[in-house]
C-alpha cells in the first residue's frame, strides 16, 4: 500500500530499484491523493475547501484581530472570502529568503502560524495544510493582502506559483486577507458550490463567535431555492440565539434554555453551550471546536454528557427522588437539541477533516465548567428543576420499559402487539386494559402538555399532526398507507373492519382530545368517521369518547372557572360571577394550557367532563349510517349541499322555538 504512494508510474513489480522511488514535491501529493487531505472528491469535500478558508478568517476574529468577514460566490464557481484581520505576512521567510511568507504558506504543506501558539491562542487550522490544500486543488487562486497600509497580490494555479509577489501600492483604509479561488474541474469535475450550503456555513460561524459580523453575497442567477442573495449575520447571543431560532414556538420541558459560557482556568480556552428539551423532538446535536464542526462529537461531547447526567442525578437526590440514581446520559440527551462550542489550545482530531475531537483534556474542562452552571440552573428555580427531572424520568421509564420488552419472551398476542407500538405513542404503564385510556391529541404542543398532565399508570398519549385522512372518501389501499392511521391502528391493537376484535383493544377508553374550535371539531369528526367505518364495534360497545376542553377561563380575584363555549360562559357569568367584573381569557388551543390546567379541566377523571360517542338508535343499521356518513364526509360536495338544504328549514324552526 505504501509502495503505491511512491512508486514511479513507469515502474513495474519486476523492476523495483532506486529509479522506482518517486519523490512528490510541493503540493503534488495533494493532487495525487486529495482524499487524504479533504476526505474525497465529492460534494462534501468540495465544500470543505470553503470551510478551510473561512476557518482561517474565523481564527483571526477569535484572536481579536478581525471583526468582519465577507463570503462571496460568483458565476464560474468562484468563491472569495475576505477578512479585516492582520493580513498574511509578506516579508521574506527566514528559511526561504527568496520567497515571501505568503508564498510559503500557499505552496508548502505543513506551514503556518498556528503550531507554536504564539500567533494564535486557539485556532481551527492546526496542521498547516488548509489553505495550501485549497490552492493545490484550485485551478486559479488569487491572494490579496492589505498589511501595514500596503496592498500585495500573488497568483497561483493548481498549487504552482505563477508570478512573484506584487506590491500594488498604498491602501490606507484597508487591512486583512482576501482569498479568491475556483475549484479544479480536473479534481471535482463539473461539481459546483451550493449557495444554500455556503449560506448555512457562514451563518453558523457567526453564531459561534458573537463578536464577528459575516456578510454573505451570491450571484442571484446561481440560486435555485430560497437562499437570499445578500445577508449580514451578527448574533450577540451566540449559540443561545441559534437555538432559540431553531426551537421556534415549540414547547419545551423548561421555559428557559440551559445556556451559558465559561472560561477555562489558566487561559486554557473557553466553552459555550445551549441546551433545550422540546417535548416532541427527535433531537439534534451540534458540536464545535475552535469554530470547526465536529459532527462525530468527541471528548468535549463526553464532558457535557457527564456534567448533565451527574447534575440531574444530584438534583434528584436533593428533592428525594430515589429513581434519579438510575438516570443515564441517554435519558438526559435523547430528544434534546443542543449546541456546544469549545475553544482550546492545540486540539487533537481524529483526521484532517476534524470530524471528531480526541483531546483528552477537553472532557474534564467542559465537565467542570458546565456542571456548576447546571446545578444552579436546576436548584435556583425548583419548579424548573422538577419539570426537567420529570421529563428525564419519563425518558428513563420508556428506556427501561423497552429494555424489559426485549428481555421477556412474548407468549401472548398482547405481548406481541407491544413490539409494534408506534414510536410517538407515550404508553401507560398498566398491563391490564381495565381503567386505561388513550388520548388522541392534536399537535405536538398539546401532546407535550398532555404528557405532563397525564396519569402515567393509566393514561397514554398519541399525538397526530393536523387533519387525518378522510376515510369516507379514500380507498382501502390509501387508508392503510396513511402513517397517522397506521400508528392509530397499531396503538389500539384490535384490528380493523372484519378483523376487528374488540376484546383485543389495549385500552378501555379511547378519548379524542382536540381544540375547542372549528378546526378541532373538524379533526374530531374525521376521527369519529374513521372509527365508525373501520372499528364500528368499538363505538357500539361504548369505548369512544370526546374530551370537553374549555374555550374560556373566567377569573374574578383569586377564583377561576372554565367555560366550554359561549353559552356556558354566559351561564357562569350570570350565576357564579353575577354582577362582578370578570376577566376573560380565551384558549387558542390545548397547547396554550399549562399541564395543571389541562389535567384539571380535561384529563383528571375526578374533575373533567366527557361525551360518550354512540350511534343513534334510528341509524343503528349500518347501511343507513354508512349512507349518512358518505353524504356528509364523502368526496361528492353535492351530497353535502343537498343534506344542508334538506335540514336547514328544520334547524331554523328549532332555533325559533328555542
Amino acid at each position: 500500500m505504501a509502495d503505491d504512494l511512491f512508486a514511479s508510474p513507469g515502474s513495474t513489480p519486476g523492476n523495483y530499484d532506486a529509479s522506482s522511488i518517486e519523490v512528490l514535491e510541493g503540493l503534488e501529493p495533494v493532487r495525487r491523493r486529495p482524499g487524504m487531505y479533504i476526505g474525497g472528491t465529492d460534494e462534501r469535500a468540495l465544500h470543505h475547501l470553503a470551510a478551510e478558508v473561512l476557518d482561517n478568517a474565523m481564527d483571526e476574529a477569535v484572536a481579536g484581530h478581525a471583526t468582519r468577514i465577507e463570503v462571496t460566490l460568483e458565476a464560474g464557481n468562484r468563491l472569495t472570502i475576505v477578512d479585516n484581520g492582520r493580513g498574511i505576512p509578506v516579508d521574506p521567510h527566514p528559511k526561504f529568503p527568496d520567497k515571501s511568507a505568503l508564498e510559503v504558506i500557499l505552496s508548502t504543506l505543513h506551514s503556518g502560524g498556528k503550531f507554536s501558539g504564539k500567533a494564535y491562542n486557539t485556532s481551527g487550522g492546526l496542521h498547516g495544510v488548509g489553505v495550501s490544500v485549497v490552492n493545490a486543488l484550485s485551478m486559479d487562486t488569487v491572494i490579496e493582502v492589505a498589511r501595514e497600509k500596503q496592498l500585495y497580490r500573488q497568483r497561483f494555479a493548481r498549487g504552482v506559483t505563477l508570478a512573484p509577489l506584487e506590491h500594488l501600492g498604498g491602501t490606507p483604509n484597508r487591512r486583512g486577507t482576501s482569498v479568491a479561488f475556483t475549484p479544479d474541474t480536473e479534481i471535482f469535475g463539473e461539481m459546483l458550490f451550493k449557495p444554500g450550503r455556503l449560506y448555512k456555513l457562514a451563518r453558523s460561524k457567526a453564531y459561534l463567535f458573537a463578536g464577528v459580523e459575516i456578510r454573505w453575497k451570491c450571484d442571484a442567477e446561481l440560486i435555485t431555492d430560497d437562499t437570499p442573495a445578500e445577508a449580514v449575520f451578527q448574533f450577540p447571543g451566540g449559540l443561545a440565539d441559534h437555538l432559540r431560532e431553531q426551537i421556534g414556538t415549540r414547547e419545551c420541558a423548561t421555559a428557559e434554555f440551559f445556556s451559558g459560557a465559561q472560561d477555562f482556568p489558566d487561559g486554557q480556552g473557553r466553552v459555550e453551550w445551549a441546551v433545550a428539551w422540546p417535548l416532541w423532538s427527535d433531537g439534534s446535536y451540534s458540536w464545535y471546536c475552535n469554530t470547526i464542526p465536529t459532527p462525530d462529537g468527541g471528548t468535549h461531547e463526553q464532558g457535557l454528557r457527564t456534567a448533565l447526567t451527574r447534575g440531574i442525578r444530584a438534583f434528584g437526590e436533593l428533592v428525594g427522588q430515589k429513581k434519579a440514581k438510575d438516570i443515564t446520559a441517554d435519558d438526559v440527551m435523547t430528544g434534546s437539541e443542543l449546541m456546544l462550542s469549545v475553544f482550546i489550545r492545540d486540539p487533537q482530531f481524529q483526521s484532517q477533516t476534524k470530524d471528531r475531537l480526541t483531546s483528552p483534556e477537553a472532557a474534564g474542562l467542559v465537565e467542570k465548567a458546565v456542571r456548576d452552571h447546571f446545578d444552579h440552573f436546576l436548584s435556583d428555580h425548583m419548579d424548573r428543576g422538577k419539570a426537567l427531572l420529570g421529563y428525564v424520568l419519563e425518558r428513563m421509564d420508556e428506556r427501561l420499559r423497552r429494555k424489559a420488552e426485549r428481555e421477556v419472551k412474548r407468549k401472548t398476542a398482547t405481548s406481541a402487539r407491544k413490539l409494534r407500538l408506534p414510536g410517538k405513542l407515550t404508553d401507560c404503564s398498566a398491563d391490564d386494559p381495565a381503567g386505561t385510556e388513550l388520548f388522541i391529541v392534536e399537535g405536538d404542543s398539546a401532546g407535550g402538555s398532555a404528557k405532563q398532565a397525564r396519569d402515567r399508570k393509566t393514561q397514554a398519549i398519541l399525538p397526530i399532526r393536523g387533519k387525518i385522512l378522510n376515510v369516507a372518501s379514500a380507498t382501502s389501499a390509501k387508508i392503510l398507507a396513511n402513517q397517522e392511521i397506521a400508528d392509530l391502528i397499531q396503538a389500539l391493537g384490535c384490528g380493523t373492519r372484519k378483523d376487528c376484535v374488540p376484546e383485543n383493544l389495549r385500552y378501555e377508553r379511547i378519548i379524542i382530545m382536540t381544540d375547542a374550535d372549528v378546526d378541532g371539531a373538524h379533526i374530531a369528526t374525521l376521527l369519529m368517521t374513521f372509527f365508525f367505518q373501520e372499528m364500528p364495534d368499538l363505538v357500539r360497545q361504548g369505548h369512544l369518547y370526546l374530551a370537553q376542553p374549555p374555550l374560556y377561563r373566567l377569573t374574578v380575584g383569586a377564583k377561576s372557572a372554565y367555560a366550554r363555549d359561549d353559552a356556558h360562559r354566559a351561564e357562569i357569568e350570570a350565576t357564579l360571577f353575577k354582577g362582578k367584573k370578570v376577566e376573560v381569557s380565551r384558549f387558542k388551543g390545548l397547547g396554550e394550557m399549562n399541564p395543571g390546567q389541562l389535567k384539571e379541566t380535561t384529563m383528571d377523571p375526578a374533575t373533567r367532563g366527557m361525551l360518550r360517542v354512540r350511534l343513534p338508535e334510528e341509524y343503528e343499521e349500518r347501511a343507513v349510517v354508512k349512507d349518512l356518513v358518505e353524504r356528509l364526509m364523502g368526496n361528492n360536495p353535492a351530497h353535502r349541499f343537498a343534506f344542508i338544504q334538506e335540514n336547514a328549514a328544520r334547524l331554523e324552526e328549532e332555533a325559533i322555538d328555542a
